[in-house]
């Protein structure tokens, strides 16, 4: 039974630390896209912009988009309209096949080619696995971050009482060990609630599969269908495009003080077409309210995210409670700070176990190289990517070069004798990606977009050359020791808090 204990360890290692690691992953990821819309803008910035678009524009869109749709072999079931908004202020014709940016008369201006946003996107909803799989590792993740700040609490009785003790010039272990129980205090309501809304989004395919299989006959979509109401049956048959800009007048007459954010049209150019349009009401934290229209353009009613079930209401909320879509920009720089901390807290708890470790004379060079890639080479192939999106193009395949990269920073990681050293290349490599990818971007910004200089924010990209810039100095420094293990003579005998 000794030999079962000893030969298990490692294994339990090797699942702690990889759990670890994409949890660290998620939470990073998860707070970049906090400005996705940002990073839509910074990424494709020669986009025609407007503050608002007529409905005869939009119709003309809708036109104009499906006419393009009419050369490929499949006809779109669903057509997005994406209306200018404050953080995104461009309209976007989206199909099941393609997706154009338009201009203010309702011209195809071009493609949206927003990949490295989507791959952003994809990193943290499913860590590009198929989606089932990822929503469902991604929701597991969610629990577990739930069971950690709960254990975590239960385990330090003093974490409260001590919430603004900071041993800052201690020993490495010692401030790394009350950085960590100080940002787990005091974003502790953030932190359940990013990871209990997170469980809920990741676990929700599961569950309605489950569901669906029980009580529905596998039907997913009568699952959901209390939520955000059923869909017409569909007919087929040939017809003329809705008015679409008579929806939007009639809205507007019918909910001044509501604005809308997207025109949904179902089954476009069949008998059994109908709209939706998606409304924001004040002071709700709900994703939107959905206005349904049939296909002569009759008002047909509410899906009822705004005043239907409590469990509706609640379900409407998770999205936006999640991802700090609420508020505008106050609000996001609030949830990238709160991030940033959850951030520290996942990547700072692996690295004070290896410090204990390392005291007991247990041996950590292999784990400490592990961790160091995970730690700093995720930024690094994260800030490599948006290098590629800029010299080589959207076409670029990101998943693969991420991935790809990371799997070399590991086996260097694990392979290299000193990982001490291993943190500080990789945070002097991150520190220079970043200040060339800011520069470079804003450079680019002011020699390409003399006509167009709104259509870029270019706040993100000195806030990119301050964050190389900070990550430079703290590379340079004595000790840097988030994602590395301590130098012997820093780890104190003292225990922690």
């Amino acid at each position: 039974m000794a030999n079962l204990f000893r030969r298990a360890l490692p294994v339990h290692t090797a699942i702690g630390l990889w759990a670890g690691a994409l949890l660290y992953i998620l939470c990073l990821t998860g707070m970049l896209i906090v400005f996705d819309e940002e990073w839509q803008r910074w990424e494709q910035p020669d986009v025609p912009e407007m503050t608002a678009i007529a409905p005869a524009a939009v119709q003309q869109a809708a036109v104009n988009v499906l006419a393009a749709e009419a050369e490929l072999e499949k006809r779109t079931t669903h057509l997005f309209v994406h209306l200018p908004s404050g953080a995104l202020p461009r309209t976007i014709v989206t199909t099941d096949t393609q997706a154009f940016h338009v201009d203010g008369a309702g011209r195809i201006h071009g493609p949206e080619t927003n990949s490295w946003t989507q791959f952003l996107l994809d990193a943290h909803y499913y860590f590009h696995l198929p989606s089932f799989i990822g929503l469902t590792l991604v929701g597991g993740l969610g629990v577990m971050m739930v069971a950690l700040a709960i254990s975590g609490i239960l385990a330090h009785p003093r974490i409260f009482r001590d919430a603004f003790r900071l041993r800052a010039r201690a020993g490495d272990r010692l401030a790394l060990t009350d950085w960590h129980n100080r940002l787990s205090v005091w974003t502790l309501p953030f932190g359940i609630a990013a990871a209990l809304t997170g469980a809920l989004l990741g676990l929700a395919s599961i569950m309605a599969v489950g569901m669906a299989e029980t009580f529905h006959g596998g039907d997913t979509e009568a699952v959901f269908a209390p939520i955000f109401g059923e869909e017409p049956a569909a007919d087929p048959a040939p017809a003329a495009l809705p008015d679409l800009a008579g929806m939007m007048e009639d809205m507007a007459a019918r909910h001044p003080d509501i604005r809308t954010s997207y025109v949904i049209l179902h089954d476009p150019a069949t008998a059994g077409q109908h709209v939706q349009l998606l409304g924001h009401p004040p002071r709700r934290l709900i994703f939107g309210e959905y206005y349904g229209y049939d296909g002569a353009g009759n008002f047909t009613g509410t899906a009822g995210m705004a005043d239907g079930t409590v469990g509706q209401q609640v379900s409407a909320s998770i999205y936006n409670l999640h991802f700090g879509n609420f508020g505008g920009l106050p609000v996001k720089l609030a949830y990238i700070l709160l991030g940033l901390s959850l951030t520290i807290v996942s990547g700072s708890g692996m690295s004070i176990w290896l410090a204990k470790r390392r005291q007991k004379g247990l041996p950590t060079a292999r784990l400490a190289g592990f961790w160091s890639a995970i730690v700093w080479g995720t930024p690094l192939m994260l800030a490599l990517t948006a290098a590629a999106r800029l010299v080589v193009g959207g076409g670029t395949a990101f998943a693969a070069l991420f991935w790809a990269g990371m799997t070399a920073l590991i086996i260097a990681g694990i392979l290299m004798k000193r990982p001490r050293q291993m943190t500080r290349y990789l945070q002097c490599a991150l520190a220079v990606t970043l200040f060339a990818v800011g520069a470079g971007h804003a450079i680019w910004i002011s020699l390409t977009m003399s006509a167009n200089p709104a259509g870029m924010p270019l706040w993100l990209d000195i806030a990119i050359v301050i964050i190389g810039l900070i990550i430079w100095w703290f590379s340079l420094r004595p000790r840097a020791n988030f994602g590395s293990h301590p130098v012997p003579g820093a780890v104190s005998a003292q225990s922690p808090s």
